[in-house]
Parts: structure tokens; C-alpha cells; sequence
């Protein structure tokens, strides 16, 4: 399964997330509650992701795994860029994406975070 199929099929179970195209075709920006957690693009011909991570936890995926570089067109403190490679680790990708969404519902009002978990409770 490719990058995007993945991080598709991960993030449409969560609550209140929804994806638009503000910079036009080829590149899908994900949110909760408005807040944009991933983005879904093609660089170089190669399918791309940018997450949101903790800046200790982004520097430590970059030196361990070759496919996870420094957030592009975003704060390279803040977000990772993840590339489609073969060896690419499908279980990682899903903490990776559901990490970031956390960490943006995190910074969310109190009652928006409460609407979500309320939500997460009942499906």
C-alpha cells in the first residue's frame, strides 16, 4: 500500500477531520477543528507527507530512519517530512500521523478537546 493510501486510511476514522486543497491540486492539507496536522503531497516524484512532531522526537527519526527528513515548507523544528520508500515501516506511519494529531488537539480549546474525545468515545 502506498504513503497516502496509509495516511488516508488512518486519519478518516478520527474525529472532526477534514481535507482541503488552499494551495490547489497535488497537495492535500488535513485538519482537526481547522488546525492542519498533515499535509499530502508529491516532491520529486516521490509521494510526501509532513507531520507535526515533538522537536526532540523529529531529530531522532531523522537520524534513524533514511526516509524522514526535516519538514518541507514548514518549521524544521516542529514538522517531518516522510517519503514512500520500500522499506518504509507502515506501523511507524500510523503513530507518526496519529502523534500529530494529538499534538494539535492538544493546543485546541478545552471544549473542542472534549467534544473530540467524546467523540473518539463513541465510535
Amino acid at each position: 500500500m502506498c504513503l497516502h493510501a496509509i495516511a488516508a486510511q488512518t486519519v478518516f476514522p478520527l474525529p472532526e477531520v477534514s481535507c482541503t486543497q488552499p494551495f490547489g491540486e497535488g497537495c492535500d492539507v488535513y485538519k482537526v477543528m481547522d488546525k492542519v496536522f498533515m499535509l499530502q503531497f508529491h516532491l520529486q516524484g516521490k509521494a510526501a507527507i509532513n507531520l507535526k512532531v515533538e522537536p526532540e522526537h523529529g531529530e531522532m527519526l531523522r537520524d534513524i530512519y533514511p526516509y524522514i527528513h526535516t519538514g518541507w515548507h514548514m518549521n524544521k523544528k516542529h514538522w517531518i517530512t516522510v517519503f514512500e520508500e520500500a522499506d518504509l515501516d507502515k506501523s511507524l506511519l500510523q503513530e507518526l500521523i496519529l502523534n500529530s494529531y494529538e499534538l494539535v488537539i492538544a493546543k485546541l480549546h478545552k471544549a473542542e478537546q472534549q467534544r473530540i474525545e467524546m467523540l473518539k468515545n463513541i465510535q
